[in-house]
């Protein structure tokens, strides 16, 4: 199985089954809305849409798009320390989100 392969395998896991763990262990009640909630957060790969090209598998996410740059990455953060519970619910997804990317950068 080549290396490529094996990052993809990694990383959707972690986009899709990771937040559904975090959100069965923290939030046992109502665990799936919040599930639904965190993987809603993908949103935030819009603007993969802006970049030339769209796509490329040894590009690293963070520093390199608008919303996965440090300073929004600092605001998710303070987001998740300071908002309500919606907001920190999403906050935790966006960081999720950016843990994720970050692991990317690292193969």
């Amino acid at each position: 199985m080549s290396i490529f392969i094996i990052k993809n395998i990694v990383h959707y896991s972690l986009h899709f089954l990771f937040p559904g763990l975090v959100a069965f262990v923290f939030y046992k009640r109502g665990w799936k809305t919040v599930w639904i909630i965190l993987l809603l957060t993908m949103i935030v790969d819009v603007d993969h849409l802006i970049a030339k090209p769209i796509f490329d598998p040894n590009r690293c996410s963070i520093g390199f798009h608008f919303l996965h740059s440090y300073y929004a990455i600092a605001v998710y953060a303070l987001a998740f320390l300071f908002g309500t519970k919606i907001i920190r619910i999403i906050a935790l997804g966006l960081l999720l989100h950016m843990a994720t990317d970050f692991q990317d950068c690292l193969w």
